[in-house]
C-alpha cells in the first residue's frame, strides 16, 4: 500500500523587510495566490491557511511554511505581531522564524 507524502508550499520571506502587517499582506499575496477581495487581516488569513477555500494556490498543498527573518513585525510584542503568529498554530501551516 503507497504511503502520502504531504507536500509543501515553501515561501521564503526571508531578507525582505517586513516592518507592518500591509508588508506582509503585500509579500505573500503573490507566492500564495491570495484574491484582490483578501481581506488583510489575521482572521481572513487564519481561514486562508488553515480552513482552506480561499487561494487555489494554497489549498493545492497540504502544508504551507512561511520562512521569515527575526526582524521588523516578526521581532515586535505587540498583539498584532502576536496574532500573526498565532494564526500559523495547526497543522496545516508552519511559520519559521530565523534569527
Amino acid at each position: 500500500m503507497a504511503e502520502k507524502t504531504e507536500s509543501e508550499l515553501v515561501v521564503d520571506l526571508r531578507e525582505q523587510s517586513i516592518e507592518t502587517l500591509d508588508d506582509f499582506w503585500d509579500a505573500v499575496t503573490g507566492p500564495c495566490g491570495l484574491p484582490e477581495w483578501f481581506g488583510r487581516n489575521t482572521d481572513a488569513w487564519r481561514d486562508t491557511i488553515q480552513t482552506r477555500g480561499i487561494s487555489e494556490v494554497i489549498d493545492r498543498y497540504d502544508v504551507l511554511v512561511v520562512h521569515v527573518d527575526r526582524q521588523g513585525v516578526f521581532a515586535a510584542r505587540n498583539r498584532e505581531a502576536r496574532a500573526l503568529r498565532s494564526s500559523f498554530a495547526g497543522r496545516r501551516s508552519r511559520l519559521v522564524v530565523h534569527s
